[in-house]
């Protein structure tokens, strides 16, 4: 579904963000389902302050075994596991919706 056959490297990016007070085991449990489905992870980064986390991931589909939709349903459902809100947008409307 999300190949690059038409050269469009940003065809099959991910945004994940992840937010929520800081505890063990937030990265690990996010990164574990990625790894599942040979999701690629681009970039991330995550940052905690005043015991609040927050990560942002750049995810390539491209090498997985998922679509977007299951993806964001088992991270949706990961998240709740971890106490953490977690949003997962294709990375042109994650760009959509900070332009509004």
């Amino acid at each position: 579904m999300y190949s690059n056959v038409n050269g469009n490297a940003e065809e099959s990016l991910v945004v994940i963000t992840v937010i929520g007070a800081d505890r063990p085991g937030i990265v690990a449990g996010i990164t574990q389902v990625l790894a599942r489905h040979n999701v690629n992870i681009v970039d991330i980064a995550q940052t905690v302050v005043r015991g609040i986390f927050s990560m942002i991931m750049i995810v390539d589909l491209s090498t997985g075994n998922i679509d977007l939709p299951r993806l964001r349903e088992e991270l949706i459902s990961k998240s709740r596991e971890l106490g953490v809100e977690v949003s997962v947008n294709h990375i042109a409307v994650f760009r959509a919706m900070q332009r509004v």
